[in-house]
């Protein structure tokens, strides 16, 4: 039984799937990649997915949003205007829906990533300018409820 909003709790031990690269996107060697799913929003438009993969050289688009935080081994990745960079564990990389990387994992590499898939951009403006009135009829309504109003002085 499925609780809406309830909070879910996992392991530490994930099994990870087969999740193989496009073929056309590989550059060079024979990477292979798994994947699990572990945590996905309920509309839909976050996830969180660990990801790993055996040495290889290949592209990756990104149709979504992705923060990339390296577990395990490294990479280097290099962007469409050939600066290149070498992650290891314990970095980040934030990669916008739209781009393309060339990934060159010599060895090994595990992360998470945490996607999103970015909204249209009419519904951008619309939240920017529901905002913007928010924040313009807040001032004219005096103090705003907020942490500052909660602390002992």
């Amino acid at each position: 039984m499925s609780i809406e909003g309830a909070i879910q709790f996992g392991t530490a031990q994930v099994n990870l799937n087969p999740s193989p690269i496009r073929r056309d996107w590989i550059l060079e060697g024979n990477p292979t990649a798994r994947n699990k799913l572990l945590s996905s929003s309920a509309d839909g438009t976050a996830s969180t997915l660990i990801w790993d993969c055996t040495a290889g050289r290949f592209n990756w688009f990104y149709g979504v949003d992705e923060t990339v935080y390296v577990i395990e081994g490294g990479v280097v990745v290099t962007d469409v205007a050939g600066t290149a960079r070498r992650l290891w564990a314990g970095d980040t990389i934030f990669f916008p829906a739209g781009s393309r990387a060339e990934w060159h994992v010599e060895d090994y590499i595990r992360k998470i990533a945490f996607c999103r898939a970015p909204l249209p951009r009419p519904l951008v403006f619309a939240r920017q300018g529901f905002r913007l009135i928010k924040r313009l009829m807040g001032r004219r309504g005096g103090a705003k409820a907020g942490p500052a109003m909660f602390q002992n002085n």
